[in-house]
């Protein structure tokens, strides 16, 4: 049997899975300021959020990702395996922590957040050797379905991604991590199955130029070279281009009642609904609802 037919495996995320520790406040902050709120530690990590949403819409993920042989770590993969996530192929660190990101939110949204991935740029490649050894795959036969990849990867190991015999086949589902991280993603512009999940600042910043519309942004990715582009831009309007055409849909309006992780839900359920036939207007606003659902506070974190 291929392992791109391996009924145990819909799609493998490959990047960032670490421990989310978020402060959230009900009121806004400014520099500075001191308030009461709630703190939280979940998994998270842009793979893992990925994988998560992926999960809660039927499909079955593989993490490929470096967790510390720590405590933490093992508690880490034990919450994995507990959410239905496969954890078999997960690197682990003998002499490296697990990875950790930390932020704080307020009324009005995101105010800061640090992101710890050194033990996953640490790892470099290692993660990606079940797709080389047969456990996934190898590059004479390599894997042929969905793989979501995140731009906690460094540049050098994005850069080898696009042109790596193992993942050549691969329909390639593309997010940045950050606007901080966009500009990761250019080696991979040219990929003839890959698909970018940006806002309206990351694809600026990925282009090298200044965008007003995801419309325009979704369009002017695909020029340069992205097969098909996904671009939000907060309750503005959403975009998707391909070759074929542009579709674009307005976000439902919603109560705010969290930030973090709502654009790795929207990019999860955009990859469901494509997977299981959706096209166009229908996978947009499809990715639009549950992500205002989870900005809502009504899907799990």
């Amino acid at each position: 049997m291929s392992p791109a037919a391996n009924p145990t495996h819909d799609i493998l995320c490959i990047g960032s899975v670490l421990w989310d520790v978020i402060g959230r406040a009900h009121l806004p902050m400014r520099l500075g300021n001191d308030v009461p709120g709630r703190i939280t530690r979940g998994p998270g990590g842009v793979a893992m959020n990925i994988a998560m949403g992926l999960e809660r819409f039927g499909l079955r993920p593989v993490l490929l990702t470096a967790i510390g042989a720590d405590a933490e770590g093992d508690e880490l993969i034990a919450a994995c395996r507990r959410l239905g996530l496969v954890t078999d192929h997960v690197w682990r660190s003998p002499d490296l922590p697990t990875d950790r990101y930390m932020a704080i939110e307020s009324s009005e949204g995101l105010v800061a957040a640090i992101a710890d991935a050194h033990t996953l740029e640490a790892a470099g490649d290692r993660i990606l050797h079940p797709l080389e050894d047969g456990r996934l795959g190898t590059p004479e036969d390599p894997w042929r379905g969905f793989v979501a990849l995140d731009g906690n990867l460094t540049e050098t190991l994005l850069a080898e991604i696009a042109t790596r015999p193992a993942l050549a086949a691969a329909d390639l589902r593309v997010a940045p991590a950050s606007p901080g991280k966009a500009r990761r993603l250019r080696p991979l512009i040219g990929h003839p199955a890959a698909t970018f999940y940006v806002n309206l600042e990351e694809a600026g910043l990925i282009l090298g130029t200044a965008f007003t519309t995801a419309p325009h942004a979704a369009q002017a990715l695909v020029a340069a070279g992205v097969a098909q582009a996904l671009v939000t831009d907060g309750a503005g309007e959403a975009a998707e281009a391909t070759a074929a055409g542009l579709v674009a849909a307005p976000p439902p309006k919603v109560t705010q009642a969290r930030v973090t992780g709502a654009g790795d839900t929207f990019m999860a359920a955009h990859i469901a609904a494509q997977a299981r036939g959706a096209a166009g207007a229908t996978a947009l606003e499809t990715a639009l609802r549950a992500a205002a659902a989870y900005v809502s506070g009504n899907e799990p974190a």
